[in-house]
């Protein structure tokens, strides 16, 4: 593997990796936004129903990252053939 390819690899690995991360981030803030960990008990506010919709949606950062880990080399042989 030649080190433009190498180079490629480890710079859609990365931004797959971020993509998982910001993924969970946001699935898991909307989550304890939801489960009101930060509240006080003085507050006896109703709580609000999941919205498994946002809670899709604020996920699909994580499919995508882990599809482009799944295709990582294929998309790194793309970028590397651009970079050339």
């Amino acid at each position: 593997m030649e080190s433009s390819q190498r180079g490629a690899l480890g710079l859609v690995r990365l931004v797959a990796g971020c993509l998982i991360v910001i993924g969970l981030l946001d699935a898991g803030l909307y989550f304890t936004q939801y489960l009101h960990v930060f509240s006080s008990p003085a507050q006896h506010e109703p709580r609000q129903p999941l919205n498994i919709i946002r809670l899709i949606l604020d996920s699909l950062p994580i499919i995508a990252g882990v599809v482009i880990f799944i295709k990582a080399r294929a998309i790194a042989e793309w970028v590397s053939d651009l970079i050339e």
